[in-house]
């Protein structure tokens, strides 16, 4: 279900960056539109893991970093490739994934996280950027940022140049259309589409390290920390806000259409029920690297401060 919303959305953005481009040149221009929006796609699937990586200035570690001894049996456990492995300094704890595929990703998380979280909630937070490698979410979300920055380019040259007058349109609601609507359009659905993917990671990730609870726990305690720790990265550069676990800086219960990410309410909801229902056992994911309390221990609300709620877990 997840796979064939983010398909709908990304012919959505499609759809929108080809309209923008009738609006300004008919038929032509779409086409152009569409070249120029080909060859964006192509640098960033080439580039985008370097531009994200020094955009944080991240430092890569080796096997003996703690770090790195986290991420390689949960690779091995995932059947994926060793990714790279990053440390940031930056004191919001949080974490992202880069990469145009599994043999060439990047996982990093930063210095705020380690100090933050015990090993276990380490293990489940990588568990979940494994999970966006697996599922190509990095290059489906570059693919989006490319398209969605194409789309205010062309309002940009909408706003400058007029619209096409063969078909009779309006300057200025063509202006107004192409500087305005289609530009906050495509950020609704890019931010959809990050939404969209993090329920998927969540789920994934859980089977991964074999502890939906830890990843609850951890979303708890970074959600909390983003909304009183500033992420300068983030903040300089706003299009990095899907690229991590939780929303740097954003807060609130509901799935907002302005937000990157998915109420970290809902999706502690949905791992609890996913502890409680469907997390398969021990020799299903692999043997446990970590010896943890037992489960029974772990499933309790309380252990997590979130209360007694169990909602309907959104993956179905």
């Amino acid at each position: 279900m997840n796979q064939i919303r983010t398909f709908m959305l990304m012919a959505a953005m499609v759809a929108l960056f080809m309209g923008v481009g009738f609006l300004i040149g008919g038929r032509s221009g779409a086409t152009i539109a569409f070249v120029m929006a080909a060859a964006m796609n192509v640098f960033a699937y080439w580039n985008s893991d370097k531009m994200v990586l020094k955009m944080h200035r991240a430092q890569e570690v080796g096997p003996d970093h703690p770090l790195h001894a986290i991420v390689a049996p949960l690779a091995d456990r995932a059947g994926l490739p060793m990714p790279r492995v990053y440390i940031v300094e930056q004191e919001q704890p949080n974490a992202f994934a880069t990469g145009r595929n599994p043999e060439n990703a990047a996982v990093a998380a930063t210095t705020g996280l380690m100090r933050m979280l015990d090993r276990d909630e380490i293990a489940a937070v990588m568990a979940h950027e494994l999970a966006h490698v697996q599922n190509r979410d990095t290059l489906v979300m570059t693919v989006t940022a490319t398209l969605a920055g194409a789309i205010s380019m062309l309002g940009n040259f909408a706003f400058f140049f007029g619209g096409n007058r063969e078909n009779g349109q309006s300057n200025a609601f063509v202006a107004l259309i192409a500087v305005i609507v289609a530009p906050l359009a495509a950020s609704l659905v890019q931010m959809a589409i990050s939404r969209t993917r993090e329920y998927g990671a969540d789920a994934r990730g859980a089977e991964i390290s074999g502890h939906p609870l830890k990843l609850a726990s951890a979303l708890a305690k970074l959600q909390g920390a983003a909304q009183r720790i500033p992420n300068p990265v983030a903040q300089a550069n706003p299009a990095a806000a899907s690229l991590y676990i939780v929303g740097p800086g954003l807060g609130g219960v509901r799935d907002g259409l302005f937000s990157t990410h998915p109420a970290a309410e809902n999706r502690i909801a949905a791992l609890e029920a996913m502890a409680g229902s469907s997390l398969p056992d021990d020799s299903a994911v692999g043997a446990d690297p970590w010896p943890v309390r037992e489960v029974g221990a772990e499933r309790r609300p309380s252990a997590l401060g979130l209360g007694q709620t169990r909602r309907r877990n959104p993956w179905g």
